[in-house]
């Protein structure tokens, strides 16, 4: 029966062309509008660490002065950054599984290429748990030594991109670059870590914490690392009154680091915790930490959350395209309506020769969801010229992945589908409802 009620929804649907192209375009309209926006929502709001999410922690300490003169880059409260003071005594701590001490920095790279141009890069200052606890897979060659994170040692992990930029498609791995003046061993490659959004490093922007290679954390001191990112200082200086230069700023109360750990279960939390708690203790004995917040840990999907990656003016555009096709539902439904009752004496002939109600309204119901599946297909064709708008409006770090993966081409034809059957429920309804001998006197 249902490829013969199909047959008859087609033959009805070519036989009002006019009418069935607004209900399709109506449909088409008010799902691409939709599933434009809620696919810029979904891309934005995705957690690129969610196979990790119950194991990976992002630390914050309160170290704001009682008297709110310290730094105001808050999240849930407290600080979203570290000290350099703070993430040096943290390393020392045996408890988390993998640990990452990082901030961004950039320079310029030279090929030993004479032909190959210089480039400006972005770089990650990091430890070399990054890419263990961040699961980046290397291509070639190794990450550095442990001891390179607490000594100065000039070796470099190049992303893909960067090494294919300085030495083409062989293996850099043992040669030399030269980064900012200063010769380095790449001491491996590592593929392209793009999240998106970029949870690892949400200080310099939801999609910009990407980098172009990593070097060892230990290198601040030899050369005087200063961060490309937010950096706030108590009481808006960066020296801590006892020392000057650049020690002084790293001895200080600035907040300019990022630190993720990862515990594996709820008692090795339970004993990060208390450790944060007793360091934050007897920092305070110290003249430190003067608030009674002290520490935070925040998994991938709360830190996303409080961050608020995903805006108010996000949610409210996507809230009022689906206002919109609600409009476009309702405009779908009096169509429906006027050609459903035009066609009433054929339903009434049907009921008479012994069609049952659930017959005609299961007919009529399937007329409007091949329409759904028509305004579907074009709907996605809609929604993906939208999206094709969006990305010329947002930033290029952002534009990369404002696009429609196949598990949100199958919600837009499910939301066509079903938005043509909301629809179509009441005409259908009322066309099954209709009195066959009325329609026998008429005929």
């Amino acid at each position: 029966m249902f490829s013969y009620y199909l047959r008859l929804a087609w033959l009805s649907f070519k036989g009002s062309p006019v009418m069935s192209a607004l209900m399709v375009l109506a449909i088409a309209v008010g799902v691409g509008v939709a599933m434009s926006t809620l696919t810029l929502q979904y891309v934005m709001s995705s957690n690129a660490l969610a196979d990790k999410n119950d194991q990976l922690y992002y630390v914050q300490l309160d170290i704001r002065p009682s008297d709110n003169s310290g730094p105001q880059h808050t999240r849930n409260g407290i600080p979203d950054q570290l000290a350099y003071p703070d993430a040096e005594a943290l390393l020392q701590s045996d408890i988390p599984t993998l640990q990452v001490a990082m901030h961004q920095w950039g320079g310029t790279i030279t090929s030993p290429n004479p032909d190959i141009r210089p480039a400006l890069i972005s770089m990650r200052v990091t430890t070399r748990d990054f890419f263990s606890l961040f699961d980046v897979p290397l291509l070639y060659g190794t990450v550095w030594d442990k001891s390179a994170d607490t000594q100065g040692q000039y070796q470099v992990v190049l992303s893909k991109r960067t090494s294919q930029q300085m030495f083409g498609e062989e293996n850099p791995v043992g040669k030399s670059v030269e980064i900012n003046g200063h010769p380095y061993e790449v001491v491996g490659v590592a593929a392209d870590f793009e999240p998106a959004p970029s949870v690892q490093d949400l200080t310099t922007g939801s999609f910009g914490g990407n980098a172009d290679a990593y070097v060892p954390f230990g290198l601040h001191r030899p050369l005087s690392l200063m961060p490309w990112g937010n950096m706030s200082c108590m009481g808006g200086g960066s020296d801590n009154g006892n020392t000057e230069g650049y020690e002084g700023l790293l001895q200080s109360n600035c907040i300019w680091l990022q630190y993720w750990v990862q515990l594996d279960s709820p008692e090795q939390k339970a004993r990060y915790q208390q450790f944060l708690a007793n360091y934050v203790k007897d920092q305070h004995k110290q003249g430190r930490f003067e608030r009674d917040q002290g520490a935070a840990l925040s998994t991938p999907a709360q830190w996303l959350y409080q961050n608020r990656v995903v805006g108010n003016d996000t949610q409210l555009l996507t809230w009022l395209a689906f206002a919109f096709l609600l409009v476009c539902i309702i405009n779908t439904i009096a169509l429906l309506l006027a050609k459903f009752l035009r066609m009433a004496p054929q339903a009434g002939v049907r009921r008479a020769l012994g069609a049952s109600r659930s017959a005609v309204f299961t007919q009529h119901l399937i007329e409007s969801a091949l329409v759904g599946v028509i305004g579907g297909l074009l709907g996605i064709g809609l929604a993906l010229l939208g999206l094709v708008a969006i990305r010329q409006l947002v930033a290029p770090s952002m534009a990369a992945i404002v696009h429609m993966d196949p598990l949100m081409m199958c919600v837009t034809a499910g939301l066509a589908l079903v938005a043509s059957l909301l629809a179509g429920v009441y005409p259908a309804w009322r066309i099954s409802t209709t009195t066959p001998a009325y329609y026998l006197k008429t005929q």
